[in-house]
This record gives structure tokens, C-alpha cells and sequence, in this order.
């Protein structure tokens, strides 16, 4: 099968905001804000990790304390310090992908061009930007836009880039064992966590079933079965199986779940089905408090932050089919995080502690991310009425 055969899928569900409930009203005015905030500052902000391109990062180079102690203030402080640090608003591949994610989910939903243009431009963006590091194309560890734009505009570019990331994963380092293998982290050396090897299963699946290229098969097959033979008895992945990634935590247990779904979906290997559902009644009844609040870990609540509430609501939306009760819960979150964590100007806040809120601006790390949870959110909350025609 190639692009020549493919009928990708470019039907549109109209959005009739007049017959959107309450909560879909506000979902909707929350989204169109943030997306004005976003395309007012260029999509450029600020990211958890980015008081490394301090120029101060120059002196702490010598030593890991200090680069660690560096990194920490800028991911842990409720009080922004990168303006008095030299750090300043950059792009972000993540933060553009998931826009581009955001509009494209928007332009299925309402048929308007403007949306198309937006995801166009983003994926422009990106393809320039790529790493110059590698032949392939890469940027980091959320590659799903280039699926996603195919689908959608049935343009053979995009498969043929998603056909180079998966390239590129392939040529990860990777851990073999007698029960599957973890894709790496990262292309330095092999490190293994559970969400990044998923992840890169996923795009593997969602390419093979375009190109059926069987080492994309075997390779997701392999990194799924390493990651499902290691969930734990209560339905819990561990961050990862080393000892000192022993903590389980909300955005990325969604990660995974997201994955093993479009795996599943993919390649119709139903084998994982079971941990599949284990591992989301854990999310469901662990990461959640009655009236919305997204948990950071599972025997923790804060400080709560933007991407467990993002990454939430997608993971909710994206299963709402698995009970009556999932996509009220993804609505309550949404409330919740709308009413907490939006500012009047449009944005979302980094984190909120018990007493105080971070107020800093990130890019991928909360506009983008909840961008598209948003407008997935309002697709399925559109979805629940019957189509304009």
C-alpha cells in the first residue's frame, strides 16, 4: 500500500456552536483565547527546562550540581527568574506540532480554511526546523502531526516524512529482552522509560498502516509487549523499570495509554487489549478528585500542573467511548483547569500550588498542549449531536 492508494480521511463534522451545551460553550471561548494568546507572541514562551540557555548556563557547565541547580530553577519556582537570567520567549518544535495537531482537529470540526492554512503553516515550520543533526526527520519524542496532516489533507509529503521518523526510530538504541524491547529515550544511549518507547510504537503502527513495512510492525509489536509485561498488578506503569524512575504519575501514564490505543487501532492486534483496559480504570480512579482537579501523582495532588490537566483531558476525550462516565470527567477537568489555571489574558499557567500559582507562560508545556486537548474535547462534545448538514 502506498500514497497513491490510500483514501485518507478528510470528512468534515460541522460545529454548530449554538447547539454546544454549557460546558462546551466555555470549552470553546477558553480555546479561541488561548489561541489568540499564542498567535499574538508568535508562538514563542517559555518551557519548564529553558533557564539552561541561560547565559549563565556557561559557568555551571563545570559542573553538574550547578547545571542541575540551574535547570531546577527555572522547572521548580513559582517566581519566573528567566527575564533577570537572560532567558527569553523562544519557538518550540512541541509547542508548534501540537498547535498544528490543534488546528487540524479544528479544521475537521468546522470545515473553515483558516484552520487549514494554520496547520499548514505550522507544518512548514516544522519541516524547516528540523534537527540538523540527523538525516531523518526529528525534532523530539511527539510525532503524530505528520499522521495527522496526511489523514487529513491526503498530501504524500507528510507520509513521507512520518515515513523518515520512523526511520529514524528504528535506528534508536534499543533494550532487548525475552519479554520485548524499550525504544530509547534518545539517540545518545539506551535509557529506557516506558512512555517515550510507546510513544515511538505508536508512530511506527500508525505508519505502518500505510506503508506496511514490516520492521515498523515488528518493532511496535516488540517495545508494546515490553511496556504491557511490565504493567503493574494494580493496572500502573512505573515512569520506568530502573529503580530511580519508580514513581507513577499522571501525563505520563497518558502518554502510554494514548499509544497502546492507537497501536491497537493501528494494526488491529487486539493482544494488549486487557492491560489496555487495566491500566485506564487506574487513570480514571487514581489521577482525579471529585470535582475535576488533576492529581500530578498518584498518591499526590500538587503541585498541579498543566500537563497532567492537558494530557488528561486528551487521554479522557480520546477514550470516551469506554464508559458513560469518561467524558464528563474530561469536562470537569476542563472546568476545573479553565477556571484555575486560565489567565484573563488568555493563557494557562505553568503550575498551582496550595497557596500561590506559577504564572509563567510556557509554550508546548500548557498553550499547545491544551490547545489540542481542547479542540478534541469539542470534537467529542460535537460528536455527541447529531451533524449539520
Amino acid at each position: 500500500m502506498n500514497a497513491a492508494t490510500v483514501q485518507a480521511s478528510t470528512e468534515l463534522e460541522m460545529l454548530d456552536l449554538a447547539a454546544l451545551s454549557d460546558i462546551g460553550t466555555r470549552v470553546h471561548s477558553s480555546l479561541k483565547k488561548v489561541e489568540r494568546w499564542v498567535e499574538d507572541h508568535n508562538y514563542e514562551a517559555y518551557e519548564p527546562f529553558d533557564c539552561l540557555s541561560s547565559p549563565l548556563g556557561q559557568l555551571t557547565r563545570v559542573s553538574p550540581l550547578a547545571d542541575r541547580l540551574l535547570q531546577q530553577v527555572g522547572r521548580q519556582s513559582p517566581i519566573n527568574f528567566r527575564p533577570l537570567l537572560g532567558v527569553k520567549p523562544l519557538p518550540s518544535t512541541k509547542g508548534r506540532g501540537y498547535m498544528a495537531a490543534g488546528y487540524i482537529t479544528l479544521y475537521k470540526l468546522t470545515g473553515e480554511d483558516e484552520y487549514s492554512r494554520k496547520a499548514v503553516s505550522c507544518l512548514d515550520w516544522l519541516i524547516e526546523n528540523k534537527s540538523p543533526k540527523f538525516d531523518e526527520f526529528s525534532w523530539a519524542n511527539h510525532f503524530d502531526y505528520a499522521s495527522d496532516a496526511f489523514e487529513t489533507f491526503c498530501d504524500a509529503r507528510y507520509l513521507d516524512i512520518a515515513d523518515s521518523i520512523c526511520r529514524w526510530i528504528c535506528g534508536l538504541p534499543r533494550e532487548r529482552t525475552l519479554t520485548g524491547t524499550c525504544i530509547s529515550y534518545h539517540m545518545l544511549e539506551q535509557n529506557s522509560v516506558h512512555n517515550a518507547s510507546m510513544l515511538g510504537a505508536a508512530m511506527l503502527a500508525r505508519t505502518w498502516r500505510y506503508r506496511r513495512k514490516a520492521e515498523y510492525l515488528s518493532l511496535a509489536s516488540e517495545a508494546m509487549e515490553y511496556s504491557c509485561t511490565r504493567l503493574l498488578p494494580d493496572g500502573s506503569w512505573w515512569y520506568g523499570e530502573d529503580p530511580k524512575y519508580h514513581w507513577v504519575d499522571n501525563f505520563h501514564t497518558g502518554y502510554n495509554l494514548d499509544s497502546l490505543k492507537c497501536y491497537i487501532e493501528s494494526t488491529g492486534d487486539r493482544t494488549f487489549e486487557p492491560q489496555l483496559h487495566r491500566a485506564f480504570d487506574y487513570f480514571k480512579s487514581t489521577f482525579f478528585e471529585a470535582d475535576g482537579l488533576p492529581k500530578y501523582y498518584h498518591n499526590r495532588a500538587y503541585p498541579i500542573d498543566i500537563q497532567c490537566a492537558s494530557q488528561a483531558i486528551e487521554t479522557l476525550a480520546k477514550f470516551s467511548e469506554f464508559g458513560a462516565d469518561v467524558l464528563p470527567l474530561a469536562e470537569r477537568v476542563a472546568t476545573w483547569t479553565i477556571d484555575r489555571m486560565q489567565d484573563r489574558s488568555g493563557y494557562f499557567y505553568y503550575r498551582r500550588y496550595p497557596l500561590m500559582a506559577a504564572r509563567i507562560p510556557m509554550l508546548h508545556w500548557g498553550q499547545a498542549t491544551m490547545y489540542y486537548a481542547l479542540a478534541l474535547l469539542l470534537k467529542r462534545e460535537a460528536q455527541q449531536r447529531p451533524a449539520v448538514r
